[in-house]
């Protein structure tokens, strides 16, 4: 299973650098006209995302304690910890603190996720309008037929 999930990840990375390279070939085209284009926007909004989200959840490690302490160099504060323990198992937006003033999600994490967010709801509701506007466009042509 494991194994299955790292491979569809892997040929998801695929795909998303080869749809890198076909964006910015599809801007000097004008290209952004047909929904492939904003299909493929989607697919590496979302797995930008997703990759920031994933970056952000594992940041701080599996030993809290240990991360602030020997990676950051930061106090680790359990009494900090105690009073905020639902804060590192929120799903958004994430924080994982040692101390009050010192977190181990980077700060370009949260606003990249709600940038990919917006972005990614952008290219649904384009790919919806370019779709109602083709199929408006082949049923306007039926009736003059």
């Amino acid at each position: 299973m494991f194994f299955a999930v790292l491979f569809l990840l892997t040929v998801w990375f695929a795909w998303n650098l080869w749809n890198v390279v076909q964006l910015f070939k599809g801007l000097c085209e004008r290209f952004w006209t047909r929904p492939m284009w904003w299909l493929r926007l989607l697919s590496v909004t979302l797995f930008t995302g997703a990759a920031a989200w994933v970056f952000g959840v594992s940041a701080g490690g599996l030993d809290t304690r240990e991360a602030c302490e020997l990676t950051h160099y930061q106090p680790y504060d359990s009494d900090y910890r105690a009073a905020h323990t639902d804060e590192p198992r929120r799903m958004f937006p994430l924080h994982n603190k040692c101390n009050a003033s010192y977190d181990l999600v980077p700060s370009w994490v949260n606003p990249t996720v709600v940038a990919c967010f917006v972005i990614a709801v952008l290219c649904i509701v384009v790919l919806g309008w370019l779709g109602v506007s083709r199929a408006l466009a082949v049923k306007r042509k039926e009736l003059r037929s």
